[in-house]
């Protein structure tokens, strides 16, 4: 007896196709800024830096600017490669043009 394909009976196309897997796109790599102790750059400035250019509430960038005294350095933020450079750049300009050493760097999270 010879058995005839219904429509029913047919194998569903789809699952004759390759399963794709759905990648996410990978997200950017993240940079920690860091922001380095020295024994010259007043903690006011410091201060003042936090809440200008990292936008922290005045009690948020004196807890940061202690643990940078007391530990020599911490992660003031967190960005893309291209806002944490800018953050880097704009400390350091800053820093320079009021005569502070002050460093900030910025490493791969």
């Amino acid at each position: 007896m010879t058995h005839w394909m219904t429509d029913h009976d047919k194998p569903d196309e789809k699952s004759d196709l390759a399963v794709k897997t759905h990648t996410r796109p990978q997200r950017p790599p993240m940079y920690k800024v860091l922001m380095l102790n020295d024994d010259f750059t007043p903690m006011e400035f410091v201060v003042h830096v936090l809440e200008r250019l990292f936008g922290m509430s005045h009690a948020q960038a004196i807890e940061i600017m202690l643990t940078v005294h007391r530990k020599g350095v911490a992660v003031v933020g967190v960005f893309s490669h291209e806002v944490a450079e800018t953050k880097v750049a704009q400390v350091m300009e800053l820093a320079r043009r009021q005569q502070h050493p002050l460093q900030c760097t910025m490493e791969k999270e």
